[in-house]
């Protein structure tokens, strides 16, 4: 109040006397300097309500001594920045600036120019200040965070060196099965990175690039529609803003001699940030599995074995640059890009035993099918960002423009030898199939939000977006023909198909804070359109889907001892995703034929859930959620008999369909505990039931089932900087899920499918520890040694049966898998680190003081 009152009043020179350059304050003919900045602290976060002024020196007339007067003052905003005017251009000028928990900044002001940007302006935390931010300011592995949960991947030891997949394998609510698919609450969710969709897979994601993984099981209007009952796993890439220049080196490698290494980049001088990531890992998998299947309808019943063994070799790098320029003080502009680049060479043997009925007797046929293929994948990636800060606080506007696509190559070879007396006899006759596969997919969003504060509890939100998906793929099919000795291209088993789907959207919400009552209400439009044509044979369809409303109410009540309940519902959509719209039948693997229905239509899911949350004392926190969802017209799997294009043979097919309905409900428990100061845990139980009503297919539905899975993850702080992890998980036994194959980019993808029939998963569990050892000074380096899935426990065993056959199938990929991995991290905050010389003689001192 004192430096406010101050503000107001004209500093006069002792005995009436002007000052050199004029009245200070209001009035004075040279009053016209300018000069504005952002204060923030070690870490790059603004410092709010902090004393700035602005003091000269004057010849006191009693004293006969110079002194610092006060010309003028401010408070710094919320957001950190402060601005000043109407000062004397005559010196001598000093800026002094002074916060609670920070020690007090000085420097000298000198004009001209007279509008004067002083940057960022760090200020350094008193000595008490540190000590505490060393105690409370680490990051905890998980934070719930409002209407979502982060999990911090930095403080993840076990997915180090690894990709997303192995993050994701640690992430609370998230499963993760053998083959790559990630569900949320037993459903598919969205995939975003930085809030924005992205052509990539969890495999083409570095997990040390990754800073944060964003669980948003009930998106609120704000976010799209589309993901139907799941919701939105939001990828945090790693982006550092602090003054100066920082960075990091790592490298690895497992028990196979697959390599990984990496580099990290930021310097930020005055209004440039510069960020720069560049990856690289190596894969050599292993996968080993069995299906044995019994099928129905012939009499006598026929069996057949089939052994698989799969061989992945490849690897992929992974580029991001990011610039980010501060205009002014309330607005900036950002450009980033990512290119990946990735080379697989999958093998696979499979030997298979079938049964043949001949007459009334049945004889056994062995045949062995071995496959070489040559995947490669190019992504890349653009977004264009500006933000504003309105002079009310709290108001913004932002303006983000993304681009994402890739293109990709997949080819094969397929050779199946057929035995003429069984396993061991000699061959009677060679097939041989070759598959040449190539596509291309492009995400284009264009997305503005506005927020205007009315008052400091009354908020209003609302945006547009329009996306705009184009995808093209290739696949011809050629068997090989003994007598001309050559391939010959299948028509009737080739694809040649491209589409185009466009989304719009519009959302409004208004939140509202009463007491300690709280409500967001929100409403979101979306209309979409989806044209496809399968090239080879002109064969054109599309759907036009109307406008629809998407609502979403949350409502917050804080109760008393640092309780806090919370209610919410959320109505979404699930549009059917390119692979269950194509019109092509894939015939790569015999036991799991799959076929797109472009006669799909999108399903509404409506969700409502209720949490409790409670902080106790020592940073202990426990959260329970209840929920419930309904879907109509879900899409899910169909079994069917169709006729091999190929050979003309009877083909078992699992295709899609849109069912009557299907609800699932459930409780989830999350608790994050400090048990001491060495020893912290993380919990996440997630209890629920689900049944789809297939009553419009003709077939039975499947009962509806209770299962449960749980995640526990400590962190262990040792002496002489050594830190365990040890995280573990169970899987009950479950209802087959919902396989959408969203992970597939074209063509075959070498991981089996899973059959469209009744069923379940047999429970599993899965143990991965982690050492970490961090030495030299400031722990700049570590070394890291961790153990995944060390019982050999992570595996599917799965049965499924129908009306055609009944089937167990069970695999099991890179059990016990060890990686070493080293990193260290470098930087200096050097204020003057782009310093630029001024021309003007006698003006470099000044420039440096000031940048």
């Amino acid at each position: 109040m004192f430096v406010l009152f101050l503000t107001q009043a004209h500093a006069q020179a002792p005995g009436g006397k002007m000052p050199p350059g004029g009245m200070a304050g209001k009035g004075g003919p040279g009053n016209i300097g300018h000069i504005y900045g952002k204060l923030i602290d070690a870490e790059g976060k603004p410092v709010g309500y902090a004393s700035v002024i602005i003091l000269q020196g004057r010849m006191d007339s009693a004293t006969k001594k110079m002194k610092d007067v006060l010309v003028k003052g401010v408070l710094s905003q919320a957001n950190g920045e402060f601005a000043l005017d109407e000062l004397p251009l005559r010196g001598p000028l000093k800026m002094q600036v002074s916060g609670t928990g920070y020690k007090t900044y000085t420097q000298p002001v000198v004009f001209p120019p007279i509008d004067k940007d002083l940057g960022n302006i760090k200020l350094a935390s008193s000595t008490t200040q540190l000590q505490g931010v060393t105690v409370t300011g680490t990051k905890p592995i998980m934070q719930l965070d409002g209407d979502k949960k982060v999990f911090n991947v930095e403080k993840n030891i076990t997915s180090t060196g690894g990709t997303a997949l192995d993050v994701m394998k640690n992430v609370p609510s998230v499963n993760v099965d053998i083959d790559g698919n990630v569900t949320l609450r037993n459903s598919s969710p969205q995939l975003f990175i930085d809030g924005r969709p992205t052509t990539l897979t969890l495999e083409q994601i570095p997990a040390d690039a990754i800073e944060s993984v964003e669980v948003i099981t009930n998106p609120s209007a704000k976010y799209d529609a589309s993901g139907g009952n799941a919701g939105i796993l939001n990828i945090v890439l790693k982006k550092n803003r602090k003054t100066g220049y920082n960075g990091n080196l790592r490298a690895g490698v497992d028990k196979r001699g697959a390599l990984n290494a990496g580099a990290d980049f930021n310097a930020r001088q005055g209004k440039i940030n510069f960020s720069a990531s560049a990856m690289g890992n190596q894969m050599k998998s292993r996968t080993t599995g069995n299906t044995d299947r019994l099928n129905f309808g012939d009499d006598p019943n026929t069996h057949i074995l089939q052994n698989n063994s799969n061989r992945q070799n490849g690897g992929f790098a992974f580029g991001k640059v990011g610039v980010d320029w501060f205009a002014t003080n309330r607005t900036t502009f950002s450009i980033s890009g990512i290119k990946v680049h990735g080379e697989f060479k999958p093998e696979e043997s499979i030997a298979i035993n079938t049964d043949t009925i001949r007459g009334k007797d049945i004889t056994n046929m062995f045949s062995e099918r071995n496959s070489h293929s040559k995947m490669a994948f190019d992504a890349n990636g653009l977004v264009l960002g500006m933000k504003h800060l309105f002079p009310r606080e709290g108001e913004e506007l932002t303006v983000d423009a993304n681009y994402f696509g890739g293109k990709s190559k997949n080819n094969a070879d397929y050779v199946t030898d057929y035995y003429a007396n069984g396993e061991g006899s000699a061959i009677n006759r060679t097939d041989m199939q070759r598959i040449l596969g190539n596509g291309k997919i492009s995400f284009i969003t264009v997305q503005t939000d506005y927020v205007r504060p009315f008052t400091k509890t009354l908020k209003l939100e609302t945006g547009l977006r329009m996306s705009s998906r184009r995808t093209e793929t290739n696949f011809n099919n050629y068997m090989f023909d003994h007598p001309s000795n050559d391939y010959k291209l299948i028509p009737g088993a080739s694809n040649n198909f491209k589409n185009t789907d466009n989304v719009y959207a519009a959302y409004v919400s208004v939140s509202h804070t009463i007491k300690n009552f709280s409500y967001k209400a929100g409403l979101r439009a979306e209309s979409s359109d989806y044209n496809g044509e399968l090239i080879n044979v002109k064969q054109t369809f599309k759907n036009n889907y109307p406008v629809s409303l998407f609502p979403s109410i949350f409502l917050s009540q804080k109760l008393k001892h640092d309780q806090e309940l919370q209610v919410s519902y959320t109505r979404r959509i699930n549009r059917p995703n390119f692979f269950q719209l194509i019109p092509f039948t894939d015939s790569t693997d015999k036991l799991n034929i799959t076929k797109g229905n472009p006669g799909l239509i999108p399903e509404f899911t409506n969700s409502v859930e209720m949490s409790y949350l409670k902080t106790f004392k020592g940073n202990n926190t426990f959260m329970g959620t209840v929920y419930y969802k309904h879907t109509n017209g879900l899409i899910t799997r169909f079994l069917t008999k169709e006729t091999d294009p190929a050979n003309g043979a009877e083909l078992l097919v699992n295709t899609y369909i849109n069912a009557n309905s299907s609800y699932a409900m459930g409780a989830e428990l999350t608790s994050m505990n400090t048990i001491n100061k060495w020893w912290s845990l993380s919990a996440n139980v997630n209890i629920y039931n689900s049944k789809i009503n297939t009553d419009n297919t003709g077939q039975p539905s499947q009962d509806a089932r209770w299962a449960w899975f749980g995640k526990l993850n400590n962190t262990f702080k040792l002496p002489l900087n050594f830190e365990v992890q040890l995280t573990g998980l169970y899987q009950s036994k479950s209802n087959l899920p919902v396989n959408d194959n969203k992970g597939r980019q074209d063509g075959p993808s070498m991981q089996q499918s899973q059959n469209a029939s009744q069923g379940y998963i047999a429970s599993f569990y899965a143990v991965d520890a982690a050492i970490k050892k961090s030495f030299l000074k400031n722990n700049a380096a570590s070394v890291t040694l961790s153990f995944s899935d060390i019982f050999r426990s992570r595996k599917m065993d799965q049965y499924s049966e129908s009306i055609y056959f009944t089937q167990y199938y069970n695999r099991l990929r890179d059990p016990q898998m060890i990686r070493l991995n080293f990193a260290y991290r470098f930087g200096k905050v050097d204020m003057t680190l782009f310093k630029r010389k001024n021309m003007a003689g006698g003006m470099q001192g000044m420039q440096e003081v000031v940048q």
